[in-house]
């Protein structure tokens, strides 16, 4: 219990419980916060929570709110997976974690199954680094032979947490003897286990499988409802299979993925601008205030939930929202129009990142995509290069990993296959994209409602300081200066 400055007033002037009441009432950790728990959503907005709240006043999503702070103009550095979550466990933005996307080009790196001696090369970290992708577990871990090749490290396989360049939040509370763990949907996610992939002591996976299997909404929930198992038995203070008793991780999370796939399929999405459910959207939403509900009531059952800081958020959006926004173009369009005799890689979803095989050439192939015939043909908005480029993210002449030119569409137009049936996407920069709910809940927070603009990455160094560790520990936040979240003391 924090002591107030009214309090502190009628202590017989006492200089001394003074200056420790000022103390407490500053000091984050008198929260007495000892676990913090992350849940992703994968593809929910701020507005999917809103809507739901609003309708549903009774639900686990408004029962959060209630005693937390609600944050709904928090946005992502880049409305993708990767860059999501390493948001949330890092504190940084691609300019220091050196990540994306999955896939893209690095400079630095050499072809999986190559002898090095040539660098610069394709990377690809998604489900298919799996063993088995087509096994639930994913066959048990990551093929090596898939992983790009480090030449200044004897050629070794780059596994993803190795391709990270900052630590993480796991490393620090694993150096401080606390135990961590995180679940979720394949292998690559490895990404979040911090260097040498050694600060997750638990990590599991349940793969959502690759093509059909992957939108198989029955199989994803079941997938999903296994992840929100594992959670619930470490609450109880068990492994994710409640086969050992290992204590309640003070770091742990997973992420749900069955919304995400009711955005994309054309029988689902949202009906109205508004951005009022479908049923198939509405059910996933339901299900997912469900598994909150079940996580929230085991932390009451062991009498974690005043210890226990809950954060719910999102590694991405889906957009558009408004069906009548959706634009799916040929992925092909743009490659087509640089020449492979240009392009090393393009990496597209909600927007296009660009590398080249010539640098020199970024100034014509940007004239070229500038053009306007090209910008009507791909519903491009924005070709980002340059010394406008650099303004925001790191120079592509120092930063291998670095895309040479940033392409961003028009609101609601997003590239896939030919063959591809999905009517959103996710990936870019719009608000659809990286505006994603963010809540900090614990009874000992005053609920409130703050709606100036806070970037995910605050929410790292926030979780180490109310566990009293210190945020400057992670290297991320020591190079972007990135805050700790505000209006929770």
């Amino acid at each position: 219990m924090r002591i107030t400055l009214i309090k502190c007033l009628g202590l017989l002037g006492s200089s001394m419980l003074c200056a420790a009441a000022a103390q407490a009432e500053s000091n984050p950790t008198s929260m007495g916060i000892q676990h913090a728990l992350i849940l992703s959503i994968d593809g929910a907005h701020a507005l999917d929570i809103a809507n739901y709240v609003r309708t549903n006043p009774q639900s686990a999503f408004a029962q959060l709110g209630a005693m937390g702070v609600n944050y709904t103009n928090a946005s992502l550095p880049l409305g993708d997976f990767y860059p999501g979550v390493l948001s949330l466990v890092t504190g940084g933005t691609p300019n220091s974690t050196g990540v994306w996307y999955d896939g893209g080009f690095d400079r630095a790196l050499s072809a999986a199954g190559s002898d090095c001696t040539k660098v610069g090369a394709e990377f690809m970290y998604d489900e298919n680094i799996d063993i088995n992708v087509s096994q639930i577990d994913g066959g048990g871990g990551i093929n090596p032979a898939k992983l790009p090749r480090d030449p200044h490290k004897g050629c070794a396989p780059v596994y993803p947490h190795d391709f990270v360049r900052v630590n993480t939040i796991f490393d620090i509370a694993k150096a401080a003897g606390k135990r961590t763990a995180w679940s979720d949907k394949h292998w690559t996610c490895d990404i979040v286990t911090g260097h040498g992939g050694k600060g997750v002591d638990e990590f599991y996976v349940r793969e959502v499988g690759i093509g059909a299997v992957a939108k198989d909404i029955k199989r994803t929930t079941q997938v999903d409802d296994a992840r929100v198992q594992a959670i619930i038995n470490q609450i109880v203070g068990y492994d994710h299979a409640r086969a050992q008793h290992t204590g309640v991780p003070a770091i742990f999370g997973m992420t749900l993925q069955a919304l995400a796939v009711q955005q994309r399929v054309p029988e689902g999405g949202y009906t109205d601008a508004d951005g009022t459910p479908g049923q198939l959207i509405l059910a996933a939403l339901k299900h997912a205030d469900q598994s909150l509900g079940k996580i929230m009531a085991e932390l009451k059952s062991q009498n974690l939930l005043d210890s226990t800081l809950v954060i719910l958020t999102s590694v991405h959006g889906d957009s558009p929202i408004n069906r009548s926004f959706s634009r799916k173009m040929d992925e092909d369009m743009i490659p087509d129009m640089i020449g492979e005799e240009l392009l090393a890689v393009a990496v597209q979803d909600t927007e296009a990142l660009l590398w080249l095989k010539d640098q020199s050439q970024t100034s014509k192939v940007a004239a070229v995509l500038s053009k306007a015939q090209n910008r009507s043909k791909a519903g491009i908005n924005e070709v980002l290069f340059g010394e406008a480029l650099k303004l925001q993210y790191n120079d592509p002449k120092q930063d291998s990993r670095m895309p040479d030119i940033i392409v961003k569409p028009l609101v609601g137009v997003f590239y896939a296959a030919k063959t591809s049936n999905k009517i959103a996407e996710h990936g870019g920069f719009y608000t659809e994209d990286v505006n994603v709910p963010l809540i900090l809940a614990n009874p000992h927070l005053k609920a409130a409602v703050i709606k100036v603009p806070v970037p995910t990455t605050s929410v790292a160094p926030t979780v180490l300081q109310l566990l009293g560790l210190d945020p400057n520990a992670l290297e991320a936040v020591k190079m972007e200066k990135t805050p700790i979240l505000p209006g929770l003391l």
